[in-house]
């Protein structure tokens, strides 16, 4: 059978098809981790802060925050995650500052929003004048950044970072020196030497490179979240001298083209589903949502049937296999973490930079202002400051993710910087936590869709676009957003309020975008 993107995505699905989202700190009762490769140690007594704390970043590409064991999923089966998050801060509620990679990755990076930061879709590259936080620790740090960036340049080190792994081939558009062109990530290197061809010479004209159709249907010690596993133990085994350190690790996982080696190892008539889950985006929608709808429609998805409610189980348990798989790698990055001997000195966060709808409104990917795209899962571990799970149930905002670890590290909080550090709060010190969290949403490509969410504490949402009817959801008495509002007189007052507060944001983050509604 010739080696082709068909074929591999014919192959990657058979195993499968063979085989809800729903003064607010509180302990939660343990998980079961016996499973887990990796452990979290116990420890009665708190660390003493260091002065120089590391910083481990472990984040993924597309997860939803419903497929992680604290949001009560019984099947997903991360354990070692599991076991992180029994020491750490948890939160319940944490919301995107855009749902798609490039925007929403630098925000958490320099903790602005899209409209400032200015990389408001995909393939626009990071500023040089906005600072990681590469560029705001001491010289004294070891700073590396391993796996998918999607800010420009992707095989380039860059803005602060020291070490440097690359996993993407398809992003050659967007490089600044021709001669880029004609080089090739680590990933690539690491399949050539063990003996694989490449498959795609559409996506780099001229230079066979190997497709993510490809990546994904290899074995598990070869896709791109073991590879940067591997590297990443690497690092951290060489920070035994104690040096301080700031390590990302950035996987692909659990992104398309949603299938992988563990596609078999769940269920599609076991998938947990929700109210909205292979319902359609109804007429009433928004023109964001309609419009995501009619181009999923006409263009299909990675190659797979999209037609019925098993067809969407058949990608949810492939998507179960691709975060259970995120979780055997990362746990061998946090086993040795703790053999280095610097975990006690190490922030630990986990995070993704947007959801998928895997199904739910019979959407897949992400680019809608729906829950199961701006909710992601979030952690942070601090050794210094708690030895057991703390649930964060109020609202958070990845933009204040930024600053919120540039205070646990010691670091100054700048004006540069729009988000709002919420480190105080963590531990129950002075300061509010937000009532309210806006997601953007831009695209050049449809500038009539562009639009504000806003997110109360009371658990509702109102989208405002450039153009077209406003949405509003009771996320309490309908979590699948499957019943808008808006038209309904009885909800007119606060449909104002919540208006004013959009434009309200508008104003003191320097947002220029007019809505109507």
């Amino acid at each position: 059978m010739p080696l082709n993107r068909r074929n591999f995505i014919r192959t990657a699905t058979a195993t499968a098809a063979s085989a809800g989202l729903g003064g607010a700190i509180s302990a939660s009762a343990s998980l079961d981790t016996r499973n887990a490769l990796w452990t979290m140690p116990k420890r009665a007594s708190l660390a003493k802060k260091p002065k120089r704390p590391n910083l481990l970043f472990l984040w993924t590409d597309q997860h939803r925050a419903d497929t992680v064991p604290w949001a009560d999923n019984s099947v997903v089966g991360a354990p070692a995650l599991a076991s992180l998050a029994e020491q750490s801060f948890v939160f319940q509620r944490a919301y995107v500052a855009q749902p798609v990679c490039t925007p929403s990755r630098a925000s958490i990076l320099t903790g602005t929003w899209p409209h400032n930061h200015g990389a408001v879709t995909n393939h626009i590259a990071l500023r040089d004048d906005l600072k990681t936080v590469a560029r705001r620790v001491s010289t004294r740090y070891e700073n590396a950044y391993f796996g998918k960036w999607h800010l420009g340049n992707e095989i380039r080190a860059q803005h602060g970072f020291d070490h440097w792994i690359s996993i993407d081939d398809s992003y050659w558009e967007d490089y600044t020196d021709p001669e880029d062109k004609h080089r090739f990530s680590d990933y690539y290197h690491f399949l050539m030497e063990k003996g694989f061809p490449p498959d795609d010479e559409e996506e780099n004209p001229g230079e066979a490179v190997f497709s993510r159709y490809l990546a994904a249907a290899l074995p598990e010690q070869y896709t791109k979240v073991s590879f940067l596993a591997d590297r990443a133990e690497e690092f951290l085994r060489e920070r035994k001298d104690g040096k301080p350190f700031t390590l990302h690790v950035s996987a692909l996982e659990p992104h398309p083209p949603t299938y992988g080696p563990l596609n078999g190892d769940f269920d599609p008539d076991e998938m947990p589903t929700g109210p909205a889950f292979a319902v359609p985006v109804d007429d009433d929608a928004s023109v964001l949502h309609r419009g995501v709808k009619e181009r999923l429609k006409e263009k299909g998805f990675k190659n797979h049937p999209i037609e019925t409610e098993g067809d969407f189980r058949r990608l949810k348990a492939n998507y179960y296999g691709l975060v259970k798989m995120v979780d055997n790698a990362y746990s061998r990055v946090l086993q040795a973490l703790f053999e280095s001997g610097q975990a006690e000195n190490t922030i630990i966060v986990y995070t993704s930079d947007h959801g998928d709808m895997v199904g739910d409104h019979a959407l897949m990917d992400k680019s809608v202002f729906y829950e199961e795209a701006t909710r992601v899962p979030l952690t942070i571990h601090v050794p210094w400051l708690s030895r057991e799970r703390v649930d964060i149930e109020a609202l958070f905002s990845q933009v204040d993710l930024f600053p919120t670890l540039l205070e646990l590290m010691g670091l100054p909080v700048t004006e540069d910087i729009d988000g709002q550090s919420r480190a105080s709060q963590m531990v129950g010190g002075s300061g509010d936590w937000a009532d309210r969290v806006v997601v953007e949403w831009n695209d050049p490509a449809h500038p009539e869709e562009a639009g504000r969410s806003l997110v109360t504490v009371e658990g509702w949402k109102l989208n405002l676009y450039r153009t077209g009817a406003a949405e509003l959801f009771d996320l309490n008495s309908d979590p699948g957003e499957l019943k808008n509002l808006a038209k309904r007189k009885q909800v007119q007052s606060r449909i104002a309020g919540m208006r004013a507060a959009i434009r309200d944001w508008q104003k003191q983050t320097g947002d220029t975008l007019e809505l109507i509604g």
